[in-house]
């Protein structure tokens, strides 16, 4: 479920800045929010957008 919030918030560009989202997303994998594929996922979602 966090993925696909994250997916959302990063394709409408509706968190701060970049760094701040790339924070959000290393404490979800750290925490084992999301996996491995989901983060380099959203990573690349997220350069690709900003």
């Amino acid at each position: 479920m966090t993925y696909t919030y994250c997916k959302k918030v990063i394709t409408n560009g509706n968190y701060g800045t970049k760094e701040d989202m790339l924070i959000k997303l290393d404490v979800f994998l750290l925490n084992n929010r999301i996996n491995q594929d989901q983060y380099n996922e959203l990573v690349s979602l997220l350069n690709a957008t900003a």
